[in-house]
């Protein structure tokens, strides 16, 4: 079996036996296609000629064209799972990638919105939905669900109608590795929710229906579960979504982050600010270690520092 098939059943491993979201596979599908460019291109076509001063050289060459030092991180994280899975898989004697080494990718303090931030982005956010513009009212109850339950896109956009309990105010969240978790919203963002499900998002597909029929197009819009849909009645894209946040984020001067990621970071530094417990906020996140939420503590304390250094007169 050549490489191209052999990495055709790793990536079919970790997408269903492993239960990888579909941006993981992509991620790593794009790392190993180019080590296997490189293996060929070495004048080898199978597993065995993958060795540990072959995989040195192939991130010594991606260090050398100038790539950051996550992606190199990242690259060397995936030819160790692929290598371990061929090992498994009895067509490597030993596996050369549990020696493969890679600088330790430097890790920045995530940005957060300010408070005041994201009161502007939700008064003018409201201020729109107010004339009944069904995406606008879908739009505030996004943002409003993002920052309320710090979700990532990929989760945000999975919802069905069927996660979101509204008599609860929860939202049943199928996050990283197929890892189910509840996770609660408050007050304003079941407003928004409430509205949209109730009013908006069924004018977006009679909506699309219409522009359907008026096209003469036989098919009607395929028919979805997903709690936020796009004009065209299907499930909301991550790339929309981007968008949307971008565009917001945009108008307030000073936001600094403009992904979707800056609501979730935003929403777990300010839990932390408030005096949640940060095991609460592990789960809130659904992180599955407690280093990676002890992050935003860091963040926590910088934004105290700063605090301190410019009220106090002796800072």
């Amino acid at each position: 079996m050549n490489l191209d098939q052999l990495l055709d059943d790793y990536l079919s491993h970790v997408a269903i036996e492993r239960g990888y979201s579909p941006y993981t596979v992509a991620a790593y599908r794009s790392d190993l296609v180019e080590l296997i460019a490189f293996t060929e291109a070495r004048g080898s076509t199978d597993a065995a000629s993958i060795d540990l001063p072959l995989l040195r050289d192939w991130l010594w060459t991606a260090t050398e064209r100038g790539l950051a030092r996550t992606s190199i991180a990242r690259r060397a994280a995936s030819a160790r799972g692929f290598t371990a899975w061929l090992t498994r898989r009895g067509l490597l004697g030993a596996d050369p990638g549990m020696r493969l080494k890679a600088p330790r990718a430097q890790r920045t303090l995530p940005r957060v919105v300010t408070e005041q931030a994201v009161t502007d982005a939700f008064a003018a956010l409201s201020a729109r939905a107010a004339g009944g513009s069904p995406t606008e009212v879908r739009d505030l109850a996004i943002i409003e669900l993002l920052y309320a339950s710090a979700l990532r896109v990929s989760e945000l956009v999975g919802l069905d109608l069927g996660d979101v309990d509204r008599r609860r105010r929860i939202v049943r969240v199928l996050g990283k590795g197929s890892k189910e978790r509840m996770v609660p919203y408050g007050a304003p963002a079941a407003r928004a929710i409430d509205r949209y499900l109730d009013e908006s998002r069924p004018k977006i597909i009679a909506n699309a229906s219409e522009k359907v029929v008026s096209s003469d197009v036989a098919s009607a819009p395929t028919a979805t579960n997903a709690v936020f849909l796009g004009a065209r009645g299907g499930r909301m894209g991550v790339r929309s979504v981007y968008g949307l946040v971008a565009a917001i984020l945009a108008e307030i001067p000073g936001t600094g982050p403009s992904g979707p990621h800056a609501f979730r970071h935003t929403a777990a530094t300010h839990l932390l600010d408030g005096g949640a417990d940060l095991r609460a906020v592990q789960e809130f996140l659904g992180h599955a270690s407690l280093g990676t939420t002890q992050i935003y503590t860091h963040v926590s304390s910088e934004r105290l520092k700063q605090s301190y250094r410019t009220a106090h007169p002796r800072a």
